[in-house]
């Protein structure tokens, strides 16, 4: 099997010299190509590719801005290789990553696989903070995690894999953005392919994102669900509207808080209070332990209002989501 791994780049010179390096210190020994596509950028990494040519089989390729997805798509369509791997431009590969893809699809093969992510040491504490609460089980990591089964998993496309041969009956990415990754997915298992979880196939993800930056990322995420359950409502959860119900509770509790009702308030002090502790021990850090605690306040804030608006205008009030949230997608 021949990899080739594609990683779309928009005005990220830093990060694109971080991950080809991690690159040059894989311990799988078959050769595999690494295809770049500069996405429109102002500020770009030609001249960081060039630098690793002698060391990495790796090709640059410059287009028009058409977004992520469609950037993922261009250089599928380039790719020499059978099997594609695709990458965020802020992810770190751990020396064994390659390895583990090629061990797992010898060992149980699948059409398209997604990896975790994971805190690197170098990384701040907000980004930190950030991955905890975006891989907790006390989160919304963790809601979306006990709403997909491992062989029934939904890749995200910061570090995910799909043959040439899925990747050519489905037609790739969509044009929604963010929101590609699931609906690739679902079109996938309606053309019969299969997904999976490869639970040691994992990246450090940097998130290189501010708590601003933040807010407007999940509030997409948020803003994208219920136009994947329009699209797909077979696969619709119930357990996707939990980020809403959770801050209008919240509000409740402080509501009911006035006429000096405390318990409902008690409850979210007591689960904040968890949150603190397991990310502190976790991380080994009380300044991280508080960062996360903020980070999930903006994360299910950020998602639950941006879900609840979203279903409003597109399922109640029945607008096109092209209408009603142009900016979600690229032409």
């Amino acid at each position: 099997m021949f990899f080739s791994l594609v990683i779309p780049v928009y005005n990220r010179p830093d990060e694109i010299q971080e991950l080809l390096e991690s690159l040059t210190k894989q311990t799988y020994k078959q050769q595999f190509e690494i295809v770049i596509v500069e996405d429109g950028s102002s500020v770009t990494c030609k001249d960081v590719v060039s630098s690793y040519e002698n060391r990495l089989m790796i090709s640059y390729y410059f287009k028009e801005n058409s977004g992520p997805g469609d950037s993922r798509n261009y250089g599928m369509r380039i790719a020499k290789g059978d099997y594609f791997i695709i990458l965020d431009s802020d992810c770190i590969l751990p020396p064994h990553y390659i390895q583990s893809i090629a061990d797992n699809l010898e060992k149980d093969y699948t059409d398209c696989f997604g990896g975790p992510d994971a805190a690197h040491e170098s990384f701040s504490d907000v980004q930190k903070a950030i991955n905890f609460t975006m891989t907790s089980f006390l989160t919304t990591g963790g809601v979306r995690g006990k709403s997909e089964k491992i062989e029934k998993f939904q890749p995200r496309s910061f570090n995910m894999g799909i043959s040439k041969q899925a990747f050519e009956a489905s037609g790739g990415f969509g044009n929604i953005h963010p929101g590609e990754d699931p609906d690739l997915s679902i079109r996938l298992w309606k053309l019969g392919y299969t997904t999976k979880l490869f639970k040691d196939s994992f990246v450090f993800h940097k998130r290189r994102i501010d708590w601003e930056k933040f807010y407007i990322q999940v509030n997409k995420f948020g803003k994208a669900r219920p136009i994947l359950d329009l699209w797909h409502p077979e696969y619709k959860k119930p357990v996707f509207l939990f980020p809403s119900l959770f801050m209008f509770g919240l509000i409740v509790s402080l509501i009911v808080l006035l006429i000096n009702v405390h318990f409902f308030i008690d409850v979210y002090i007591l689960y904040f209070c968890l949150l603190f502790v397991l990310s502190a021990i976790q991380n080994k850090s009380l300044k991280i332990g508080f960062l996360s605690v903020v980070a999930a306040f903006i994360q299910f804030y950020g998602y639950g209002s941006g879900y609840a608006e979203s279903l409003l205008k597109v399922q109640i009030l029945k607008q096109k989501p092209e209408v009603a949230f142009p900016k979600l997608f690229f032409k």
